[in-house]
């Protein structure tokens, strides 16, 4: 019975204990969500300073749910299915194209944001979101080539093309992405990302194939962990996991071929079912403000669109053009539209068709 007594009283103690450090902490705190101070924010697995949302809730009250997802698509099925409530998510640009045709996020009130003319024009207005009605830039980059300098030269890889040279057996990682290797694939051979004609498909899953014998590997975000680790020379991934891969291993290089690439776009928006649109505009806001966007970007590795951000950047940053190209280069880019149900799964089975022959 003593026992009993003291395991009881135990175990009082450690959830007493529990329960302090729950409401210590800054966000989701019971006060918050009581007071209706919150933001559920839906965004990409750290993608965001940690110490901004604790500034954030300091500045403004508002405590903040942070909840990821790893793939636009698992975050497009979520707020689609709108059994969670979030009051601002963080879509790449052809799916903010195809939230906005399905009816899911809500027109910004332009009345309340304060921050818009501190981003760069060049990322404003795009072709997913004309005049910015429901999106506001939060970071931009490029797919690009990976490399470690000391086993591979910048023109042994400055083209996509130079990938399928047999000098590359067994050295290249690629990210596992269907748009984005069948894009590449589509560029080098002087096509559009957003090609849908079916035989332009068929001969890029064709040339793709005949990629096979250079592929070390097809990988997700440990791409990154790989090539810092020098298990491949070559990677094709983005610019910000490449940007992180070579603050750990000086000998890795990024480029993006001059025949062009992908351009994407990272944006705030706001769900049609989001609870707490004041804190939504009061986080687009502080994210707006240049010293907050500029913390972020150092933090992360990706590129700002925050022009004012940009100038606040240390100066080896502003000066890399793999990171922030010159304008010769952007005329190059491409970025994605959305495809319709039929054309994703186009891609997908080719690019699955192509990574069916490692077997």
């Amino acid at each position: 019975m003593k026992k009993i007594l003291i395991a009881a009283t135990s175990l009082l103690v450690i959830i007493a204990a529990l329960f302090a450090f729950r409401t210590s902490l800054n966000w989701s705190s019971d006060q918050g969500q009581k007071d209706g101070k919150i933001l559920n924010l839906y965004n990409w697995g750290d993608y965001i300073d940690p110490e901004l949302l604790t500034k954030f809730t300091k500045e403004t009250g508002y405590q903040v749910n942070y909840l990821t997802f790893d793939s636009n698509e698992a975050m497009y099925t979520k707020i689609k299915q709108g059994g969670t409530s979030y009051d601002l998510t963080v879509p790449s640009d052809y799916t903010v194209q195809k939230m906005i045709k399905n009816n899911l996020v809500e027109p910004l009130d332009k009345s309340r944001l304060t921050g818009m003319s501190n981003y760069d024009a060049n990322f404003l207005n795009r072709s997913f979101d004309p005049g910015n009605r429901y999106s506001v830039p939060y970071f931009w980059g490029t797919l690009g080539i990976l490399y470690n300098s000391k086993k591979i030269q910048a023109s042994q890889v400055s083209h996509w093309d130079d990938l399928w040279s047999p000098n590359l057996r067994k050295q290249i990682m690629l990210v596992d992405s269907a748009r984005d290797i069948m894009g590449m694939t589509l560029i080098s051979q002087g096509k559009s990302v957003n090609d849908t004609s079916q035989s332009d498909l068929a001969a890029a899953q064709g040339k793709l194939t005949s990629l096979m014998p250079n592929v070390k590997a097809i990988v997700a975000d440990e791409l990154k962990m790989y090539m810092i680790q020098g298990e491949a020379n070559v990677g094709v991934t983005y610019s910000g996991e490449a940007a992180q891969a070579m603050a750990k291993n000086k000998d890795l290089r990024y480029l993006v071929p001059s025949e062009g690439s992908n351009e994407w776009f990272d944006n705030l928006v706001i769900p049609k079912n989001a609870k707490h649109k004041a804190a939504a505009y009061a986080f687009i806001n502080f994210m707006s403000k240049p010293e907050n966007a500029a913390q972020n970007a150092n933090y992360i590795g990706y590129a700002t669109p925050n022009k004012k951000a940009y100038q606040l950047l240390p100066a080896d940053v502003r000066n890399n053009q793999a990171f922030y190209p010159k304008q010769k280069v952007l005329n190059h880019l491409q970025v994605y539209n959305n495809l319709n149900q039929k054309e994703t799964e186009e891609y997908n089975d080719a690019f699955l068709a192509f990574k069916m022959t490692r077997r």
